[in-house]
């Protein structure tokens, strides 16, 4: 999901024969259990041994399905969080591992092999970049130092897509929102050193102190280019930073796609927009830009003022700062190390970095890296077929619960219904892999220039990018990679889509019980269903169009729904003094909520009208709502957990565990009574989907 991304887990297969359900239970898709075929996780694919009993799964259904788990688990010191999916990350970094040390090992490889090869040893060849230092950016740091104009700044502004750069005014490529087969640049207000302006702006000891710290940082840093009087032009930056942090939006309010649509034409941008050489700055990036789209008006306008009104000096010091921040991954480790002990250390809790080879697989996996060559790979080497299908079936099986539930709404009418269905009748799924795959041809990489070979992926992209933006959409397009363990919806696109990755053991389990598989998978899938309803994406049709397709009173009555589930997030506080911004979240709470509703009644289709067997004697509903539970098992730092409740668009993993608590079923298959402290009264239940 270009708009949110999930961290998932859990599987499919569902159990079952054929029958008249409007689910699909076929032979070929039935598993029957045989001496062999055990699930990965106990005997039916959830954890037992990780519940403590002891909590009263009303009091905490966290801690209750994830607990005697949460409290002897330790985390590890490369790791900010931990939990089910991150189990996922790590197998599929493995296998990636595997993948790229068997290129390593041969001769015989074709091109994209040759780059995987090449760019794999430029990263891991720690004697030649500690060698170079800060060279490999001396050129840009140069080219810093001589901006002796407002113009020459956006010059460098505009070319921070190549230099690694920050800038105050920054955009992508994305889709017209009122035509998705046309592309469009989109720019906002950006250009921050900490998380969120929220850092900045509020005075309490615990960002007193992180910022402090950040002054700090940022003097080691402009250390490394030779900068002196460090402190007093770190204080200048955070200062320059605190008034871009004072103009940008909150994070709530950039969610909201009605204020975030402002289309201009370029012909009426210095008119609308004046005091920025836009000409100038997008000349860097090589786009035509004939239609934009301002995604933050009155912030954009405030960085317009504070390019023409703050000094160039600190301006030159700001990116200074930032370009080396941004590249110290791909510099001497001295560099790599400062930039840590605050970015990982200080604001994430992070005890040690990861092992070098774990960052050069992060860093070849992506999108714009050699994500797809990898990709290829993988999914021949990791990803059957089988799976492909069977998540095809299960998919087309929440499509149906999906629709049936539209049917029973009691606060939407027969108009808005009617577009609701076409909505739904029009998703497109993904699953595993892209049908058309990213061609790396005239891409050069070498062995032993890391910085070169990031500087050549980047050109590479930016030129395909360039090439296609007055040309139709690509369709085929993928926002993640296979080995990616994500999965995500694009409204423009009305689609869904589920990298293989996720669709593994133990997660994606043949072998487990259909209310674990429902439970997991299944309510990922509902889950990413529910985005294209939540209460951003349901402001996109069937076609991906950013319109109007609901009736006023329906309208209403799904945003006082979607208020009562914000006001409940709104009282989570996971630190104190600190709590759940429902609003942020408000899009991610809707698809957990609504996903596993989605799921539950695909589940119950799946059974034809039979009760569920009871096993180990936990029966079909309370296995439902436990793979549910699992999936959402975490433990993270407190500075990770500050940095999602400021930065993040999802809730803590433990409050996403006990969305249950909107489902009349959770409460009958656990018993949850009133006095139980995730008691909701009825009327308190928020039922959207």
């Amino acid at each position: 999901m270009k708009k949110s991304l999930i961290a998932i887990a859990l599987a499919t297969a569902f159990l079952g024969g054929c029958g008249t359900s409007d689910v699909n239970n076929s032979n070929d898709t039935t598993i029957t259990k045989t001496a062999t075929d055990q699930a990965e996780l106990g005997s039916f694919g959830v954890d037992l041994s990780a519940r403590n009993e002891e909590v009263k799964p009303g009091d905490d259904f966290f801690m209750y399905a994830s607990g005697t788990w949460y409290d002897n688990y330790i985390m590890p010191a490369d790791k900010t969080r931990y939990g089910a999916f991150t189990g996922l990350a790590e197998r599929s970094e493995k296998q990636v591992k595997e993948i790229i040390d068997d290129i390593a090992s041969r001769n015989d490889l074709n091109p994209e092999e040759q780059l995987i090869a090449d760019f794999y040893q430029s990263y891991m060849d720690t004697d030649t970049i500690n060698k170079l230092g800060i060279t490999p950016i001396q050129g840009t740091l140069d080219q810093i130092s001589a901006i002796n104009s407002t113009d020459d700044l956006t010059k460098i502004f505009g070319q921070a897509w190549l230099t690694g750069a920050t800038s105050p005014i920054s955009g992508g490529m994305w889709f017209n929102r009122l035509d998705p087969n046309q592309y469009e640049m989109s720019i906002g207000a950006g250009g921050l050193g900490l998380p969120d302006r929220s850092y900045y702006l509020e005075d309490s000891e615990r960002f007193v102190k992180i910022r402090a710290a950040y002054v700090k940082h940022i003097a080691e840093m402009l250390a490394f280019a030779g900068v002196k009087d460090g402190e007093a032009r770190a204080q200048a930056i955070i200062a320059l930073e605190t008034k871009m942090a004072e103009g940008q939006w909150p994070r709530e309010k950039r969610r909201n796609r009605d204020l975030t649509l402002n289309q201009v034409k370029r012909s009426d941008l210095t008119t609308q927009y004046p005091g920025f050489d836009w000409d100038l700055y997008f000349t860097q990036t090589g786009y035509s830009v004939p239609q934009l789209n301002i995604s933050q008006p009155e912030p954009v306008k405030t960085m317009i003022g504070l390019v023409n009104s703050e000094s160039l000096k600190v301006w030159q010091d700001y990116l200074t700062f930032h370009t080396i921040s941004n590249n110290a991954d791909l510099l001497s480790e001295d560099i790599y190390a400062a930039n840590f002990a605050f970015y990982g250390k200080e604001l994430s809790g992070q005890e040690e970095p990861r092992p070098r080879w774990k960052r050069a697989v992060s860093e070849m996996s992506g999108t714009q890296s050699l994500g797809f060559a990898i990709g290829k790979v993988y999914v021949k080497r990791y990803f059957p077929e089988s799976s492909k299908q069977k998540m095809s079936v299960l998919v087309e099986n929440l499509r149906t619960a999906m629709g049936q539930r539209i049917d029973d709404l009691d606060w939407m009418g027969a108009e808005t219904k009617v577009n609701a269905h076409a909505k739904l009748a029009a998703f497109n799924p993904k699953i595993g892999y892209p049908d058309v795959w990213q061609e790396f041809d005239g891409l050069t990489l070498t062995k032993t220039d890391l910085m070169g070979n990031l500087h050549n992926l980047r050109q590479y992209f930016k030129a395909d990018s360039v090439a296609k933006e007055l040309k139709k959409t690509d369709r085929n397009r993928w926002g993640m990679t296979p080995q990616r363990v994500n999965a995500y919806y694009n409204s423009s696109f009305n689609e869904i889509v589920f990298p293989a990755a996720i669709l593994q053991p133990p997660f994606f389990d043949p072998n487990a019980d259909a209310a674990v598989n429902y439970g997991g998978i299944g309510a990922v899938i509902g889950h990413e269903m529910g985005h294209g309803f939540d209460d951003q994406g349901s402001k996109s049709d069937a076609n991906g169009i950013q319109r109007n397709w609901w009736t006023d009173a329906d309208r209403a009555a799904f945003d006082a729904k979607a208020d009562q589930l914000a006001a409940q997030y709104n009282k989570y506080e996971p630190i104190p003094e600190n709590f759940v911004n429902g609003r942020n979240s408000l899009g991610e709470n809707i698809g957990d909520v609504g996903g596993l509703s989605m799921a539950y009644h695909a589940y119950k289709l799946s059974l034809n009208g039979k009760e569920a067997p009871v096993i180990d004697g936990v029966t079909g509903d309370q296995r439902f709502f436990l793979a549910w539970a699992q999936v959402w098992k975490e433990k993270r730092t407190e500075q990770s957990m500050l940095n999602q409740l400021r930065a993040g668009t999802h809730a803590p993993g433990r409050y996403r565990a006990q969305a249950p608590r909107n489902h009349d079923a959770w409460y009958k298959a656990f018993d949850v009574k009133p006095g139980d402290a995730l008691y909701l009264a009825e009327d308190e239940r928020v039922r959207i989907w």
